[in-house]
């Protein structure tokens, strides 16, 4: 599949800024790729309150993607980091 790429400039908020960059790091893919990504899986997922929220999507590995909950903040490393510290 053949993709025409452009240079854009967005305004993201921090913590979806620190979030993305965790995920191209662990993926070692470019930050770019992965807000590409995200963007699909965020264009292709069905609206919430549509009924398909049951239905299991996977991603490209294979793996089921868990369902999106607007409550909540992403988990990145420095969470995840401080948690292990709290419980050591």
């Amino acid at each position: 599949m053949r993709t025409h790429q452009m240079r854009i400039t967005l305004q993201l908020d921090d913590d979806l800024l620190a979030a993305a960059r965790v995920l191209a790091r662990q993926q070692r893919t470019s930050l770019g790729a992965v807000i590409s990504a995200l963007a699909r899986q965020a264009l292709v997922a069905p609206a919430p309150g549509s009924g398909s929220e049951n239905e299991r999507s996977y991603h490209g590995s294979g793996l089921p993607l868990l369902p999106w909950k607007e409550k909540g903040a992403p988990v990145d490393l420095e969470l995840v980091n401080n948690l292990r510290d709290e419980l050591a």
